[in-house]
């Protein structure tokens, strides 16, 4: 299923700061990342644009939306909801705000708070598979096998 995140909301609660000038890209960096591992979509939605940066833009399967000063995530969450109409209940809205659960709710759509999507997105890393280092161990019989070619002056 589709994600719908208020950014501002999960910033702190996944560990970065929200005074920190990259935060906003931090946190797509990692939603990227969950994006990948779930094979999911996400919108993320961040509030107090400023002029000249507002708008949506995409990061692979993330769409972050930049909203303007004079609005709030939230409104532009609802609205996006509204938009949605009878397909907002294939969407997980994720936020710990009252008032946006409550359109979640109005809309049939799946919320979950930003502290449980947290240990979703910690949770889909742990069970990531770790990189190959590409230092592959050698079954005895490999290990044999170089031996014998050794001995053998066949190198």
């Amino acid at each position: 299923m589709p994600y719908l995140i208020d950014g501002h909301n999960l910033i702190p609660k996944i560990g970065l700061r929200l005074s920190s000038a990259d935060d906003e890209m931090e946190l797509i960096s990692i939603l990227q990342e969950f994006a990948r591992l779930n094979r999911s979509e996400v919108e993320v939605y961040f509030d107090g644009a400023p002029i000249g940066h507002a708008g949506m833009r995409n990061f692979g399967a993330v769409k972050a939306h930049f909203v303007r000063a004079e609005q709030t995530a939230d409104s532009a969450m609802r609205a996006r909801l509204n938009k949605m109409g009878k397909n907002a209940k294939n969407w997980i809205v994720v936020s710990s705000d009252h008032e946006i659960q409550s359109a979640a709710r109005v809309h049939r759509a799946e919320f979950i708070s930003s502290e449980v999507f947290v240990k979703e997105i910690k949770a889909a890393m742990k069970s990531a598979p770790k990189p190959d280092d590409g230092n592959k161990k050698l079954s005895t019989q490999e290990v044999e096998e170089w031996l014998k070619f050794f001995r053998d002056g066949k190198h």
